[in-house]
């Protein structure tokens, strides 16, 4: 009967699960099909398998779809195993979150050339999505830490994929190397947090150390958890693997790491820091420095801000530029934890859900754009205003999202954030981290828009014609371009759902 009600309660991540599963066997069946009735055998299979694709990626989209509609057939609050499994409408709804940012990956699979062994890309994609559902539907140490790693496990893969692209191998390499690291360091330090609390679950973990003064050996486990998060987001200086990782990895696998693992990882710190951490918060104001995890996410936070903008600087490719962005992001973004409460964990999850969605619509542009001219540098997107205007139009949004102009998502994201952390302790105590905020949110205007300075107004160095862009790319680009005008003009929406889903 256990069995059943686990059954009940993880439909939505076991039907993801299964829609890999079936990927893999369609893809293997298709491909041995048409193997055997080409006299090209060999051929076919460098090239890839077209009608294999197309028909994999429905699959991965209808699971997808199926799998969010399950989630909403989810009871509204339940709880398995003491807190391995917990349903409520916060869970729910970050996991539709990940769900949709997944299936806008799989249509930006869809838009690239065809490649080899595309059905166990599509698979993997969807195994990491279990990965992103797992660790936001758990309050349990060990169940976030099996999430972690079954969604870096297969986002290494991913950035790997690639075999006719020696960065893609390299890049599939570094992170791997720094991500096995992070993860030992994550391990390590929950493995300290159990010893000295005596338990797995963050409810009984912020009872366990509100009863006692916080004690070196605590404090070291609390410190190795949040570095291992801090790689997870791409926080400085955890932040080395990012540029390549983004650059080298095929444009999907890049557009899924900066968007749903990030997505995830920022609800399930905030969950670890503001729920089983916080009594033991300590204060990071400039007046009143007080020793817990709050100064820990502090200098990381500054750290990442200046690192970030400064480094996106000098970047000649787009994607590194994103990269170095998702850094300076990683810093905007902790400021919501540091700020605490319901009103900065709102805050933090608003942006990172925006971020993702407007990140993800950037790398739908570049994927075209590559597809098109072979390469995404910034003279790659010169007289792009020209060769497809509605593109243009869309990274125009994005890159302006990005820079925090209004009247976009980017600009009421920010302004969420910096006012929780502006209300945050006592005699605005953040200050000093929130005007390096605006600094480094004016450092980045410069480099957005060099971006839309070489898509709107310079033109390419050779003659070239209009981009040939599908009706379903027009759509997926679009729809992510309107929904961050969208959020931009009607923030409350969203942010009332998650500040009412918060427990």
């Amino acid at each position: 009967m256990k069995y059943l009600e686990l059954l009940r309660l993880a439909f939505p991540e076991a039907h993801v699960a299964g829609t890999a599963m079936l990927i893999l066997a369609l893809g293997l069946t298709r491909q041995n099909r048409n193997a055997g009735a080409t006299i090209f055998p060999d051929r076919r299979r460098r090239e890839g398998n077209p009608s294999a694709t197309n028909i994999c990626s429905i699959v991965a989209a209808l699971g997808l779809t199926f799998a969010i509609i399950s989630v909403l057939r989810l009871p509204p609050t339940a709880t398995f195993s003491g807190g391995m499994l917990v349903i409520t409408p916060f869970t729910s709804l970050f996991k539709i979150i990940c769900l949709v940012l997944a299936l806008f990956t799989v249509i930006l699979v869809r838009t690239g050339k065809a490649a080899r062994n595309q059905p166990e890309y599509l698979a993997i994609i969807l195994l990491a999505t279990v990965g992103l559902m797992l660790l936001v539907g758990s309050e349990e140490l060990l169940m976030i830490f099996i999430g972690l790693e079954l969604t870096g496990l297969s986002l290494y893969v991913l950035t790997a994929f690639d075999k006719t692209d020696q960065r893609s191998a390299e890049a599939g390499l570094k992170y791997f190397l720094f991500g096995s690291t992070a993860s030992a360091f994550t391990l390590f330090g929950l493995s300290l947090i159990y010893g000295m609390t005596g338990t797995t679950m963050l409810p009984a973990i912020a009872e366990k150390v509100s009863a006692a003064p916080l004690s070196p050996l605590l404090f070291a486990g609390i410190v190795m958890t949040l570095v291992g998060f801090a790689f997870k987001v791409a926080a400085a200086p955890f932040h080395l693997w990012a540029a390549d990782t983004y650059q080298g990895a095929p444009v999907a696998s890049a557009a899924f790491i900066a968007s749903g693992s990030k997505v995830a990882s920022f609800v399930v710190l905030g969950k670890l820091v503001l729920v089983g951490l916080a009594p033991l918060h300590g204060n990071a104001g400039w007046h009143a420095l007080i020793i817990g995890w709050m100064p820990v996410l502090a200098a990381i936070s500054a750290l990442s801000i200046l690192v970030g903008n400064f480094v996106a600087l000098v970047q000649k490719n787009v994607r590194r530029l994103l990269a170095y962005s998702a850094v300076a992001h990683a810093g905007y973004t902790l400021l919501g934890l540091l700020g605490g409460g319901p009103e900065g964990f709102t805050a933090t999850l608003f942006y990172s859900t925006v971020y993702a969605f407007t990140l993800l619509g950037a790398f739908g542009v570049i994927s075209l754009v590559r597809q098109e001219t072979g390469g995404d540098d910034l003279e790659d997107f010169a007289g792009l205003r020209t060769r497809s205007p509605l593109l243009a139009a869309c990274m125009t949004i994005f890159m302006l999202s990005l820079a925090g102009l209004p009247p976009l998502a980017g600009f009421f994201g920010k302004f969420y954030l910096f006012s929780a952390a502006m209300r945050a302790g006592e005699n605005q105590g953040l200050l000093w981290l929130v005007a390096l905020a605006l600094f480094g949110s004016l450092v980045s205007l410069y480099y957005y828009l060099i971006v839309l300075k070489i898509v709107l107004l310079e033109h390419p160095a050779t003659s070239a014609g209009m981009m040939r862009v599908n009706l379903l790319q027009r759509i997926s680009v679009g729809l992510l371009a309107l929904l961050v005008l969208f959020l931009g003009l009607m923030p409350e929406p969203l942010v009332a759902r998650i500040s009412a889903s918060l427990p």
